[in-house]
């Protein structure tokens, strides 16, 4: 079994490993387009569909999904000279940062109980 100090040191290689997600879903213009991609409830989007979904320039949306997809959020499949983004199927990246919430919880957890022994 962990000791506190292993699963603290754990916790702190994990988040930094979730940085680039943490920073990419920490923006409210991503998490708006998140919603506005969600809202098209189809497997794929193009960036004018997102564009007309989130009131944003073209130019803005395509920054905002690089973004997206280098933190391993969204996919793109080229078709030609066309772009269609999906949410990461796999969901590599949000498994990681459940992973990382659920250690939060239990080392916030031992923590809170060490203070109500004191």
């Amino acid at each position: 079994m962990k000791s506190y100090q292993e699963k603290l040191q754990q916790l702190t290689d994990e988040l930094c490993g979730c940085q680039n997600t943490l920073q990419a879903l920490g923006d409210e213009t991503r998490q708006h387009l998140i919603l506005g991609m969600m809202q098209i409830r189809a497997p794929e989007a193009r960036v004018g569909d997102i564009t007309a979904r989130v009131n944003l320039s073209r130019p803005s949306v395509s920054h905002h999904l690089k973004i997206l997809r280098e933190a391993g959020l969204v996919t793109v499949r080229k078709e030609g000279t066309k772009n269609y983004y999906s949410f990461d199927p796999d969901m590599e990246s949000i498994k990681a940062l459940s992973q990382v919430l659920d250690h939060v919880m239990e080392l916030m957890g031992i923590t809170t109980e060490r203070q109500t022994l004191s």
